[in-house]
């Protein structure tokens, strides 16, 4: 039989800002053994963020640097900051039948859906509500009041783009939410043409035996 690797899946989650999709992709991660993809960034760190593990912080030099080089296989901006992915992580990942997970926005999710129509798959995370939206955002107490209305204003233009992922997950109980994710996660690893080339594999031993 032959060495059957299967092609990583590229799982891109987005929501709007206080939805909770930071949440729920770091803890898929962790539960199946996910890469993170870690993006690039010209914002500033937060209080306990870390360089090469929750983002790569650089200056908006680099990050020009790295667009007119062609490195990225997405790239944003998202609040007045820049956000992008590197192509030759996400070659690798494939390639290595490494399932990829993206936290990152819708513009950021078509980029991917763009280059790699087979190998990714779409969920956005829903607010139950525009008011509970607003709640946690003002308890998470990182932005200002001004950010703060600037976020919901882009939930409002994040939202009309729904449409153009294959899974909505509300997010209204954490745990709920999160089983629906790795639900949708498992089921798209068992998609038939994700394994087809063991089936034949396996069909075609079968023939040799009949023979």
């Amino acid at each position: 039989m032959m060495n059957f690797i299967k092609r990583g899946i590229l799982m891109v989650i987005s929501s709007p800002s206080g939805a909770g999709k930071t949440t729920l992709t770091k803890r898929l991660a962790e539960t199946h053994n996910m890469l993170f993809s870690v993006s690039y960034t010209t914002r500033s760190p937060r209080a306990g963020e870390v360089d090469g593990t929750d983002y790569h912080f650089v200056t908006n030099d680099e990050f020009t640097r790295m667009v007119e080089a062609q490195e990225f296989a997405e790239w944003a901006v998202v609040h007045g900051n820049r956000y992008g992915t590197s192509i030759a992580t996400v070659n690798r990942a494939i390639e290595q039948g490494t399932d990829c997970l993206f936290d990152i926005d819708y513009q950021g999710g078509q980029q991917i859906r763009r280059q790699w129509p087979q190998d990714s798959v779409l969920c956005f995370i829903l607010p139950p509500s525009m008011n509970e939206l607003e709640r946690r955002l003002r308890e998470r107490a990182t932005d200002t009041a001004e950010a703060i209305e600037r976020r919901l204003g882009m939930a409002r233009k994040e939202l009309a783009h729904y449409h153009e992922y294959e899974y909505l997950v509300v997010n209204d109980h954490l745990d709920k939410a999160f089983s629906e994710l790795s639900a949708i996660y498992v089921a798209a690893r068992c998609a038939r043409f994700r394994n087809e080339p063991l089936a034949q594999s396996l069909l075609s031993e079968v023939v040799k035996r009949d023979h």
